[in-house]
């Protein structure tokens, strides 16, 4: 069976356009796989990073099967989803704040602070609790993918969206977890803690005042 993908290249083109600059716009998912990989260890920014484009296809999967429309119409389940992930934002960021900042880099290295279970959970629940990625997904599969765009092709723009968010922030935490870069970082790891910390609590209060008009 020939299958004839001319008609849908400009929406391939878009929604890869679009997904690029999601992946590398800053918000919370940057926030914590950078905290993460500095904090912690390379590792665990990976795994971070892992759980943030494994939470992508939750969106993917209700956006295809058209549930993103009746999400964002219900208070209740948006709220629910928003308070959720502005409470877990806020606690993440209020315990990277009373966090002790003499911790030795180079045991954070050895990932012992971190499993890589706990890692991956950070960075999926992040990711799959953020409202602003559901009203992103709505946008597009509404706005820019054609109802009459076959579901294995839309599967596939999940795919890249996913690909393109494991690729970004993957490159994220290696660069930042450069043994350069990490001394650097452990000079002035207070100050660095008080920042990330203080911009979770700013995203997750953000993230709680998401409207889903």
């Amino acid at each position: 069976m020939n299958i004839d993908l001319i008609p849908y290249l400009p929406e391939l083109i878009s929604v890869s356009i679009i997904a690029i600059f999601m992946a590398i716009s800053p918000g919370a998912d940057f926030v914590m796989v950078t905290r993460n990989s500095v904090f912690y260890s390379r590792k665990a920014g990976l795994y971070s990073a892992l759980g943030v484009s494994l939470a992508i296809w939750i969106h993917v999967a209700y956006s295809i099967a058209g549930l993103a429309i009746i999400i964002s119409n219900s208070i209740v389940l948006f709220s629910i989803i928003k308070y959720l992930g502005a409470a877990y934002l806020i606690y993440i960021g209020w315990k990277t704040l009373q966090s002790k900042s003499n911790v030795d880099m180079e045991r954070q290295l050895d990932s012992e602070g971190l499993s890589n279970v706990a890692a991956f959970k950070i960075g999926f629940i992040t990711n799959a609790l953020n409202p602003k990625t559901t009203i992103f997904f709505l946008s597009i599969f509404t706005q820019v993918v054609n109802p009459q765009t076959p579901v294995w092709l839309q599967v596939v723009y999940g795919a890249i969206i996913s690909l393109s968010h494991l690729l970004w922030f993957c490159s994220v935490s290696i660069f930042l977890s450069q043994p350069v870069l990490l001394k650097k970082f452990h000079t002035y790891q207070n100050a660095i803690e008080k920042v990330v910390g203080s911009l979770l609590i700013g995203f997750g209060l953000k993230v709680a005042m998401t409207s889903n008009d």
